[in-house]
């Protein structure tokens, strides 16, 4: 009787310690969307400077997501991300704000 719990216990906590790879996929998701959707609110301001520390921390979180679980629209969103903070450094707010954009799309679109 002793080892059948023992079992039951055994794979219960293996099922919850596989089961969460795709919920920290999920979280790290809705972060980097979270953080992108800052960024646009500050590009659209003409803050270059504040966009491209929201666009790196989404950058983080996006990187994490498709480490956890691939996905075409997530690697195209970190991509968007990678442009967002390059032109976010040269201070073209503009521009950055066209690629944090096109990464929210994309990001979004990973949730689905």
């Amino acid at each position: 009787m002793n080892r059948r719990i023992f079992a039951i216990v055994l794979a219960l906590g293996a099922a919850a310690f596989f089961a969460q790879g795709p919920a920290f996929a999920a979280h790290h998701l809705t972060e980097a969307i979270t953080h992108t959707k800052e960024a646009i609110e500050h590009g659209k301001l003409g803050h270059a400077d504040v966009l491209t520390k929201h666009a790196e921390e989404a950058l983080k979180h996006a990187k994490e997501a498709e480490a956890e679980k691939a996905n075409p629209h997530t690697k195209e969103g970190i991509t968007h991300l990678e442009a967002a903070i390059e032109h976010g450094k040269l201070n073209h707010a503009d521009v950055a704000t066209k690629h944090a954009e096109e990464a929210l799309t994309h990001l979004e679109a990973a949730t689905k």
